[in-house]
C-alpha cells in the first residue's frame, strides 16, 4: 500500500471524540494501551465528519440523567487533559483500509486509517457512533460475510464498538461499562501474558446508583 512510509503508528485508533470516545480512550490509557482519537468518520464526499448516527429512539431523559451525563463527560475531559491523551478534535477519518497479509508491518498493524493530516496505522479500531446498517455495509465492502453476531464478526478483524446501540441510545453508565469491556479485550490482546489491571489513574467518583 503506497504512502505508508510516513504513517503514524499506534495500538488503537478511536473514531469519535464524544463521551464514548473519551471513555474508551481513558480506559485504554489506564490499562497502558496507547491510542489516538479522531473526531469521527467522514462520509465520502460530505466534507464533514459525522459525530452522530441516524436518529435512534431515546428514552425520555430526566434532569438527573442529563446532569449525570454532563458530570461524567466533565470527568472524562479532565482525565484526558491531565493524562495528555491524544485527542484530535479537528481531524476526521476519511477512509479505513484493512492491510493485506503481504503489507509492511501487517503483523503489527492491521488497519490504515486515512485522515487529511496523514495515515494512522493501528491493530485495533474502536467505532463509537455508527448505525448497525452502516457497520454491516462496511464489513460487506471488506468482503466479510456477516451473520447474526455482528459484534463477534467485527472483533475478529480488530474492530470494537462503544456507545453503538440498537434502537435505544446507551445510557452514560452503559457506555462506561462497554468501554471497560472493550478496554479489557484490547488490553488482553496487547498484553496476553499479563493480568488485567488498572495501571494509571482513575476516574473521579461518580454518584452511586440508586
Amino acid at each position: 500500500m503506497p504512502g505508508l512510509s510516513g504513517a503514524e503508528r499506534t495500538t488503537t485508533v478511536v473514531i469519535g471524540a464524544g463521551l464514548p470516545g473519551l471513555a474508551i480512550a481513558a480506559e485504554l490509557r489506564r490499562r497502558g494501551v496507547d491510542s489516538i482519537t479522531v473526531s469521527g468518520l467522514e462520509a465520502p464526499g460530505s466534507g464533514q465528519a459525522s459525530q452522530t448516527a441516524p436518529p435512534q429512539r431515546r428514552d425520555a431523559a430526566g434532569v438527573s440523567s442529563v446532569q449525570e451525563r454532563n458530570e461524567i463527560l466533565r470527568h472524562l475531559r479532565n482525565y484526558a487533559s491531565s493524562h495528555h491523551l491524544d485527542i484530535r478534535n479537528g481531524t476526521a477519518a476519511v477512509q479505513l483500509d484493512k492491510m493485506g497479509a503481504g503489507a509492511a508491518d501487517a503483523s503489527l498493524h492491521r488497519w490504515a486509517v486515512h485522515t487529511p493530516d496523514g495515515v494512522l496505522l493501528a491493530d485495533h479500531i474502536v467505532l463509537t457512533r455508527c448505525a448497525r446498517s452502516q457497520l454491516r455495509r462496511m464489513l460487506t465492502d471488506l468482503g466479510i460475510s456477516v451473520g447474526q453476531n455482528l459484534v463477534a464478526a467485527m472483533r475478529a478483524i480488530g474492530i470494537y464498538l462503544v456507545g453503538v446501540g440498537e434502537l435505544i441510545t446507551p445510557t452514560p453508565r452503559e457506555v462506561l461499562r462497554q468501554a471497560k469491556v472493550v478496554g479489557q479485550a484490547i488490553s488482553a490482546k496487547v498484553y496476553p501474558d499479563s493480568v488485567p489491571s488498572v495501571l494509571t489513574g482513575s476516574f473521579a467518583a461518580l454518584p452511586a446508583p440508586l
